[in-house]
């Protein structure tokens, strides 16, 4: 019996958060995406000095499979999410996973979207309801109300780039939004959709944005140096305490531990990496560090996925951050940022 069809959930962050019109949409992206070029791929380990890599990576890239990405208004982090997008070889795909955070509502799970069809000023995008009900077969997923999902800007975000790169062709998208999960719920829900991303067929779309600095985000994280001691910055902090590092240095240095973290087989120390290391990497790193990635959640989910497939199937695959960006570089404790990252898994 096939799925019942459901409402079209509108593009309720367009005017605001980008524009609605869809021909200055339109050259916005393609103006984006012709900006990257495959010699300007930094290095896996110098990503945040943007130092670029000779001999890069084609573009696309054949075997890419996941991407991470930005969510934030595209004035700020519309030309960082070009730099995922633009790996996507689109040939053989057929459906999108999207992973995004919850910023409204409280879930300690992952939730579904009731829609039939995603709206976006470029046109709207099918979601594949029969995957959707795949997956509350599982009665591991809940059901998004229609409020809620036009509330969360994570995936919508995300849908201009999609329609965009794949304009063309039929695919459908598997909307997931991501409650507060902890690691081992993280597990549970990356071996339920590890055999999806398995699949050549599917494409996963990561959303996240890293840090969110300022007092506004009630994280003022300082660390100087990197055998200083870290402290948490207010405005009765002296000038003197941050005049030795900018702020906005120590923001990318701390990022940067994080993007490290996830990045795999490279490391620091020369030796290989797993993807079950770089899951065990990052989580604990956010435990010490407490860097309020939104998106963390969603990234353990495909952390975990990619475990699972290298444990289970013996299947290797790699993780590589193509670009970082801060939206103002901070230089009191009265001043605020949100940092971007893009990256891209492929097998």
């Amino acid at each position: 019996m096939a799925p019942q069809s459901g409402p079209i959930r509108q593009a309720s962050h367009a005017g605001s958060w980008y524009t609605n019109d869809r021909a200055e949409l339109d050259e916005s992206l393609t103006e984006w995406l012709s900006d990257v070029k495959a010699d300007q791929l930094p290095s896996p380990l110098a990503v945040c000095d943007h130092k670029p890599r000779s001999g890069s990576l084609p573009l696309p890239i054949p075997t890419c499979r996941a991407i991470i990405g930005p969510h934030a208004g595209y004035a700020y982090s519309g030309p960082a999410a070009a730099y995922a997008y633009k790996c996507i070889d689109i040939a053989a795909i057929e459906r999108v996973f999207i992973l995004g955070p919850s910023h409204h509502v409280y879930l300690d799970g992952c939730a579904v979207s009731r829609c039939s069809q995603y709206a976006t000023p470029l046109g709207n995008l099918e979601v594949d309801r029969q995957v959707t009900e795949e997956l509350k077969a599982t009665g591991k997923f809940e059901t998004m109300t229609q409020s809620q999902d036009e509330d969360e800007h994570s995936m919508e975000m995300h849908l201009p780039y999609i329609y965009k790169v794949f304009e063309g062709r039929p695919i459908r998208i598997v909307p997931i939004l991501v409650g507060a999960i902890n690691t081992k719920t993280e597990d549970v829900y990356g071996k339920l959709l590890a055999p999806y991303l398995n699949d050549s067929r599917n494409f996963f779309v990561v959303s996240s944005d890293f840090c969110h600095w300022g007092t506004r985000f009630r994280y003022t994280y300082y660390k100087p140096a990197e055998d200083s001691p870290a402290t948490m910055l207010s405005a009765r902090t002296p000038r003197s305490a941050y005049e030795g590092a900018p702020i906005h240095q120590s923001i990318r240095a701390l990022d940067e531990q994080g993007i490290f973290a996830i990045t795999y087989p490279w490391t620091q120390g020369g030796e290989s990496k797993t993807a079950a290391e770089a899951r065990k990497a990052f989580a604990e790193y956010l435990s010490s560090t407490k860097n309020t990635v939104c998106g963390r959640h969603p990234i353990g989910v495909l952390l975990a996925a990619l475990a699972e497939l290298e444990k289970a199937a013996g299947i290797k695959s790699e993780c590589r951050f193509t670009r970082y960006e801060q939206s103002s570089q901070c230089t009191s404790p009265q001043d605020s940022s949100v940092s971007y990252a893009s990256a891209f898994v492929r097998f």
